[in-house]
């Protein structure tokens, strides 16, 4: 065994009847140097195998620290299903088996059996279809940790970060308040030193309204709210800059300025990244303590039991997350 411990990477599947376990099989097939850890029911990632037609070693997960990792072999913390999945057909029955396994997983990585979880998609509507209110992997993250939290998708190319996530459109301009906004900026910025190793970010702040607000003409949410934000923290030596119109942010003369763009809503920038890099863009969950990553797209039930999706995402977020924990041990 080598004397270096690879990195123990707990990987939830998320939804049973969605593509996350096949996935999962791929990402084991990978000759990636770590430890990962699938947490998830053993019954369910020997069916998806199958499906994938792979050849895999399940061995149960002891804890020990492991040297090597052949391509093909998995270490699984076992979590039952309720009920045998039906790819395509989400059963709310598993609603709870889903839950655990972001449980494990975050309680794992506080209490340092885990260096960081890499989460596949999984289907909100089913875990609310059981009775159980939720909206999503960051919010059930930073409920369990007690953390205050920021969305940001990341590319080689592009970050971008949210401040606010699953909303309504209707319901955004009452969500951003310079409370709000403050908090956002300031993880991002503290984020963007500690994860990514940027010793002066730049961040680009984009505007509700189309052109920005026009000078308040198309809306006032620039002026009353977000450009004061703005002033304010870079009194605290944050290099920021906007509030920027969206249709133009992006374009390579803007781009080459910022190291991070702070949307106002989900959709205001993530079909420019997604549209760019859709198979090596990865979700991270900025704010908590300990590093989360995960894929960029959802649950592909048309595609779930074929054997055919596109495991890049998941790999690329296998990367960034070995990424940032090699950059966490570095600094000691």
């Amino acid at each position: 065994m080598n004397a270096v411990a690879l990195p123990r990477l707990a990987v939830t599947a998320g939804e049973p009847a969605g593509v996350g376990p096949e996935l999962l099989i791929r990402l084991a097939a990978t000759s990636l140097a770590a430890n990962f850890i699938a947490v998830t029911d053993r019954g369910l990632l020997e069916r998806a195998a199958r499906r994938c037609g792979s050849r895999i070693e399940l061995i149960d997960d002891d804890g020990a620290p492991l040297g090597e990792r052949p391509a093909g072999t998995l270490r699984v913390r076992h979590i039952p299903l309720a009920a045998e999945e039906r790819p395509g057909q989400p059963d709310p029955r598993n609603a709870t088996h889903v839950l655990t396994t972001l449980a494990e997983a975050a309680d794992g990585c506080m209490s340092g059996r885990y260096e960081a979880v890499v989460t596949a998609p999984l289907q909100k509507a089913s875990i609310n279809d059981a009775g159980i209110r939720f909206s999503g992997h960051t919010e059930f993250f930073a409920e369990r940790s007690r953390s205050d939290v920021v969305m940001m998708l990341a590319s080689p190319e592009l970050r971008v970060a949210l401040a606010t996530t699953h909303l309504p459109l209707a319901a955004v301009s009452a969500a951003i308040t310079a409370a709000g906004l403050t908090r956002t900026l300031r993880i991002v910025h503290a984020e963007l030193r500690d994860k990514f190793g940027f010793t002066a970010p730049r961040i680009a702040v984009l505007g509700l309204n189309p052109h920005a607000g026009e000078a308040g003409h198309l809306g006032r949410e620039e002026l009353d709210t977000i450009a004061p934000v703005m002033e304010a923290l870079r009194t605290e030596g944050m290099q920021l800059l906007g509030p920027l119109p969206a249709d133009t942010a992006f374009v390579p003369a803007q781009r080459a300025g910022y190291d991070a763009v702070v949307a106002m809503y989900h959709d205001q920038a993530l079909p420019v990244l997604k549209s760019e890099a859709f198979d090596r863009t990865v979700n991270l969950t900025l704010g908590l303590p300990f590093i989360r990553t995960s894929v960029d797209h959802g649950t592909a039930l048309d595609l779930a039991g074929s054997g055919r999706a596109d495991p890049s995402s998941l790999i690329a977020a296998a990367r960034m997350a070995l990424d940032l924990s090699a950059r966490r041990a570095a600094r000691g």
